[in-house]
């Protein structure tokens, strides 16, 4: 089992025991993998890739190759008890018709995403005039999956637009969990617990 991202961690901190549980984008499976063995959660995922399917389903996960902008509309509502979705957001065609399809699948969800106004990127873009490149958006502009550039105060307001009740919300920073003052600039990753 491989150590978890900060983001993730938190995630796993806070999804009951036995809870049922979608994670959307789920990668390699870490996280699900975690939360089956010490949560004891009943864990399922969807990922675009293949590959990374092929990967979960080796090491025993419940995973389905499915395309979350298309294919979370064939799920009833309610399904979950927690739905994930962890730095997937800004690779999603619509991110505002995503997260309705988690609130509507979860009782709660887990949004995690990179934060594009955090203040290295501000001044690798400022003083290089390029769009950065960092351990954390480790490729190039045109390599990158990112199709929406969110910052937090872009997310604050458009679950403020839809009337999603925010339950929780951690900041993350060199690798550690940091305090929210200031997180718009401060805060490289950001999770947040919503519901409806």
């Amino acid at each position: 089992m491989s150590e978890l991202r900060p983001d993730l961690a938190k995630i796993a901190s806070l999804v009951p025991p036995g809870a049922r549980v979608l994670d959307v984008g789920c990668g390699e499976g870490d996280l699900m993998d975690v939360l089956r063995l010490q949560r004891q959660v009943d864990a399922r995922g969807m990922e675009i890739d293949g590959e990374l399917v092929e990967k979960c389903v080796s090491r025993g996960l419940s995973v389905v190759q499915g395309d979350a902008d298309r294919d979370l509309a064939d799920y009833p509502d309610h399904a979950f008890d927690v739905a994930i979705l962890s730095q997937t957001l800004q690779t999603a065609e619509r991110p505002d018709y995503l997260l309705d399809q988690l609130l509507r699948i979860g009782q709660t969800a887990f949004v995690s995403f990179p934060n594009f106004a955090y203040w290295r990127m501000r001044f690798a873009l400022l003083f290089h005039g390029r769009m950065p490149v960092t351990r954390h958006l480790p490729v190039s502009w045109y390599e990158t999956q990112n199709i929406h550039h969110v910052t937090v105060d872009d997310f604050r307001q458009l679950i403020a637009d839809k009337g999603v009740t925010v339950e929780g919300c951690w900041f993350f920073a060199g690798g550690r969990e940091i305090g929210g003052g200031n997180a718009n600039w401060r805060a490289e990753h950001a999770v947040f617990q919503l519901s409806r």
